[in-house]
């Protein structure tokens, strides 16, 4: 028997080296990132350049009330996230003036930034303004707090704090043998 060289048996490098999508903006993003991960030497776009080829799964998006605490502090650098910046309706507080660049920016987001005296830019205007990313603060999003993840592992076993697929959440639904005392054992 052979090695199947067709189904990768010896493809040692496996990380993406171009994004899957097949947006032509997102594409010359990758160029100028190429270019000036090449031409600089800074980590700043090296680390632009491999999170711009991620999928939407490693790109998750940041609430504005996060936005707002992590930049507590910072307020006069570029907060940078590759990924999407979105509104967090139980933020009341009054946001701060911030220069925020993002790949995307919701509309209720981009609203209340702007009313507070903030900016909004894009990569390419980055990278005319810190092509070595001086005075940026590199963010990212919350990647475990995805629906699918608190499902992962096995539900029902002692200690496990798994969430098990249910129908509903209800008096009849996975409420008897092995979750209460009076029904046999709780785990």
């Amino acid at each position: 028997m052979g090695v199947d060289l067709i189904a990768g048996g010896r493809n040692k490098k496996t990380k993406r080296v171009a994004p899957k999508s097949d947006n032509p903006y997102l594409k010359l993003l990758v160029k100028l990132y190429r270019f000036l991960d090449r031409r600089t030497e800074c980590k700043f776009n090296k680390v632009i350049l491999k999170r711009l080829f991620m999928s939407k799964i490693n790109q998750p998006p940041l609430s504005l009330s996060k936005l707002v605490q992590f930049m507590s502090g910072k307020e006069d650098k570029i907060g940078v996230l590759v990924g999407t910046v979105t509104d967090d309706v139980r933020f009341m507080d009054e946001v701060p003036k911030l220069r925020i660049c993002a790949l995307r920016v919701t509309e209720t987001a981009r609203a209340r930034i702007l009313k507070a005296g903030g900016e909004i830019i894009t990569f390419d205007q980055l990278a005319l303004i810190a092509p070595t990313g001086s005075n940026t603060v590199l963010l990212r999003g919350p990647k475990n707090s995805r629906e699918a993840v608190k499902h992962f592992g096995a539900a029902g076993v002692p200690g496990s704090k798994a969430k098990p697929y249910v129908r509903s959440k209800g008096r009849k639904f996975e409420r008897a043998r092995g979750r209460r005392s009076s029904r046999g054992y709780k785990n």
